[in-house]
């Protein structure tokens, strides 16, 4: 385990967001503390402000991919949770995931939220939540196929 007054790298603060996000969907935390957390692991700059955003979370017992043997101990940690075989292996893999969570999350609040207005005024309003959702949800699909691509031609035979 490096040593808590170590400079954390990149891919450590973006390994301890992939378990928060793990862990939100588990439901150990709420959305609440989810944000609170992977803020402060964004702004974290050594080891030891990563390790205290989880150290009540509990720990995962093996690493899930032989990929994961070489990783610092923060990014293994972040390997056998529940959603990681499903969306691939890697920071993409648990991006795209949470990418595309949120575009979920952010679809359902602003369609409820034209619902309601639509319900309350009584008349028929303009469809805008298609302007949210949509142009982002096109992205992420282009991005999420990219990436499969991307993966495919890496596992290609030389």
């Amino acid at each position: 385990m490096p040593e808590p007054h170590q400079l954390a790298a990149d891919a450590d603060r973006a390994a301890v967001v992939t378990r928060l996000d793990e862990s939100l969907a588990d439901g150990r935390l709420t959305l609440a503390e989810y944000e609170d957390r992977s803020t402060r692991a964004h702004g974290a700059r050594t080891y030891g402000e990563l390790a205290e955003l989880t150290t009540d979370l509990p720990r995962p017992t093996a690493p899930a991919t032989p990929a994961a043997a070489g990783q610092s101990p923060v990014a293994r940690a972040v390997y056998g949770g529940a959603w990681h075989g499903a969306w691939g292996h890697g920071a993409w893999g648990n991006d795209l995931r949470a990418a595309w969570t949120s575009w979920l999350v952010t679809g359902v609040i602003v369609t409820g939220i034209w619902l309601v207005s639509m319900l309350g005024s009584g008349d028929l309003v303009y469809p805008w939540p298609v302007w949210v959702v949509g142009p982002w949800g096109f992205v992420l699909l282009a991005r999420t196929l990219g990436e499969r691509r991307s993966r495919d031609d890496r596992q290609l035979p030389a």
